[in-house]
């Protein structure tokens, strides 16, 4: 019988799942690479949107690629640490947005509209926010594995593209200290100006940042201990459901700088558990691009947003539809009747 205090999530049942990921299905990227041969069109010229197309394929494990439901993902969030006046908003406005959400008067509601996705929204245990890590780990481990093993849950059955996003006051600051924690340099190479700082708050958030780094350097070998010690409720359960999605074999669309900081810890576990992990956009968070430099992603869109709230990642979603149209609606040249390349 199971003991019933043992916690409901730990650890170990995650790194337990990181040998269980299916890796890339060459099968279905072997017909996209031929199909897209035989187009009519130069080879390459569609650039990006025909990478995108095969990225698709590669991981839903099919040929052709298909996004019939895709699924936006916001997780919410708050942290301790925001009563160190790390933003320019209260603790308060998380919740805020969150009615915001549900009312449909955000700006991911909008893009979610013209992408024909579907919107969820999480809210994580606002009313209990983590703690401030320049005083004690932002969660205790069961906390933030909880937190991952509700993030899977997003994951359910008829979606074939999830997109990722975060809402939660101060997240920029855990996300900076988690880019720190887990790839060094100083405080000001990865703290920005968030919902707006500059000058003396935003230096106060830089020495945050270097506190709770400091403060917790013994824990910094592991990347879950990292996450756990820094990080918050709404990045551990995205950290999860970009777990779940890959044992689904659903591609994931990553948000900006603090989603793709909790992409950054299942990587630091294990750098191919985030390939089927595409990232929308450059944040104008600084730290943003240095850490795609660190997991050698690029980005698809650079349009100086820094809003989170998915709506980078929503944003692209038509992109994608457009890449699997192009892929799969052109003829080729022999159903066209067209020539192809001389010799």
């Amino acid at each position: 019988m199971a003991d019933p205090a043992a916690p409901v999530a730990s650890f170990a049942e995650i790194r337990a799942l990181l040998p269980e990921l299916p890796g890339p299905h060459l099968e279905a990227a072997t017909a996209a690479a031929q199909r897209e041969a035989i187009l009519t069109k130069p080879a390459g010229a569609l650039g990006r949107l025909e990478e995108l197309t095969s990225w698709l394929a590669t991981w839903q494990g099919r040929h052709p690629p298909r996004i019939d439901h895709p699924r936006v993902c916001v997780f919410a969030g708050n942290h301790g640490v925001a009563a160190r006046g790390v933003s320019a908003f209260p603790a308060s406005v998380t919740a805020q947005m969150v009615q915001n959400f549900i009312a449909g008067g955000a700006a991911v509601n909008q893009l979610c509209k013209q992408a024909d996705a579907d919107l969820r929204v999480y809210e994580m245990a606002l009313d209990r926010p983590t703690r401030d890590f320049t005083v004690a780990p932002a969660m205790s481990e069961e906390e933030c594995a909880r937190a991952m093993a509700y993030g899977m849950m997003a994951v359910e059955p008829g979606v074939d593209l999830l997109c990722l996003g975060e809402m939660g006051i101060a997240n920029t600051s855990s996300a900076s200290a988690l880019c720190l924690a887990l790839f060094g340099g100083a405080a000001e190479d990865w703290t920005g100006p968030g919902t707006g700082l500059a000058g003396t708050a935003l230096a106060n958030k830089i020495e945050v940042v270097a506190e709770g780094v400091a403060r917790h350097k013994a824990a910094l070998a592991d990347p879950l201990e990292i996450l756990r010690h820094l990080g918050g409720h709404e990045l551990a359960a995205i950290a999860g459901a970009l777990l779940a999605a890959r044992l689904a074999r659903i591609p994931v669309v990553l948000d900006g700088f603090a989603c793709t900081t909790a992409a950054a810890v299942v990587w630091a576990l294990d750098s191919r558990a985030i390939d089927h992990c595409l990232v929308a956009h450059v944040s104008a968070e600084p730290g943003h691009r240095r850490l795609l430099d660190k997991l050698g992603k690029t980005a698809l869109l650079d349009l100086g947003m820094r809003l989170g709230e998915a709506s980078g990642a929503a944003l692209a979603v038509n992109i994608l539809r457009s890449a699997v149209a192009c892929h799969s609606g052109m003829a080729t040249f022999g159903e066209a009747g067209v020539s192809g390349k001389s010799a």
